[in-house]
């Protein structure tokens, strides 16, 4: 196969991905994996596009690695090689796509981060004294005492509260709905906020289906407003990088490290697979030293101090 059949099949692929509306940086990045991949296969010298197979492939993906590529850069190039010999076989070039069932590296998975319980007081404490505290309050009250993701609290509506029974109604991903508990502490400030938004607009007769997070026109607060209000509370409480994101996780662990049950912490969170909720298992370091100190028979022996 000489260089001008590569190149051919390249540019075609190239052109199909930019008709598809690709974004420019999605373009660029398969026209540098695509660009590199032709390069090896005019090192390798296949008869033809049909012959290149699935070990051509997987010694192409350790190359990658080989030559300091990150795994999550070399898991993305899998993605285009799919993609390419994907275009291929539905074009009729070839027979099979030999990239289809290819395993990649495994990328590594971002441990989500966990603030302290003393954190998390200095930030409601912040949200106390802010120009709106009763907004501010259920805010935190509900992405961290409830767990909440920061698009299901945009969403959230008074008709959704059970302040009696305390329970909120919930519509997360995939429109799935959930029900979510909340403390006392989460009743008395939507209480506060009830109380504040019916002072503001008394005569309002959708008070019940209007949003507990409104903003102006009676719409929702967006979730860029949001991310605001907690970074504004965090800047004000010394804390970096603190997000909605970073609320629900710290709700998760602290709940792990109290003894919930991670089946538990499955359904109050309204992960669909416990996969996603084992990953709280590795952010409690602190939690699982205790925890072995004091359980296991041979963590101490007689007149241990711990000093060593």
């Amino acid at each position: 196969m000489n260089k001008e059949q590569i190149d051919f099949a390249v540019a075609s692929f190239l052109e199909h991905v930019k008709n598809r509306s690709a974004s420019g940086h999605t373009f660029v990045n398969y026209e540098v994996d695509m660009r590199q991949f032709a390069s090896y296969l005019e090192e390798q010298a296949p008869e033809s596009l049909e012959t290149v197979d699935m070990p051509m492939l997987r010694s192409y993906l350790r190359n990658m690695a080989g030559w300091g590529f990150s795994k999550p850069t070399v898991a993305r190039k899998l993605s285009a090689l799919r993609g390419f010999f994907s275009y291929l076989k539905n074009t009729g070039i070839v027979s099979h796509n030999p990239a289809r069932l290819l395993k990649g590296p495994a990328t590594p998975r971002n441990i989500p981060r966990a603030l302290s319980a003393e954190s998390i007081g200095v930030l409601f404490k912040m949200a106390e004294s802010s120009e709106e505290p009763a907004r501010d309050t259920v805010v935190l009250e509900v992405l961290y005492g409830c767990g909440l993701r920061i698009s299901e609290l945009a969403g959230l509506k008074w008709n959704d509260v059970d302040l009696e029974e305390r329970w909120l109604t919930v519509l997360g991903k995939g429109a799935k709905e959930r029900r979510v508990p909340f403390g006392s502490y989460a009743r008395k400030a939507l209480l506060a906020l009830r109380l504040k938004l019916w002072e503001a607009h008394p005569a309002c007769a959708s008070f019940e289906d209007g949003f507990v997070m409104a903003g102006k026109r009676e719409k929702s607060l967006t979730v860029r407003t949001v991310h605001r209000i907690v970074g504004k509370l965090a800047e004000r409480s010394g804390l970096d990088g603190v997000t909605p994101h970073v609320l629900r996780h710290s709700c998760a662990t602290h709940l792990l490290e109290k003894g919930a049950s991670l089946k538990f912490i499955q359904e109050f969170l309204g992960h669909e697979n416990m996969a996603t909720t084992q990953i709280y298992l590795t952010v409690s370091a602190s939690w699982m030293k205790e925890s072995y100190m004091k359980c296991h028979p041979r963590a101490h022996k007689i007149g241990d101090d711990d000093s060593v």
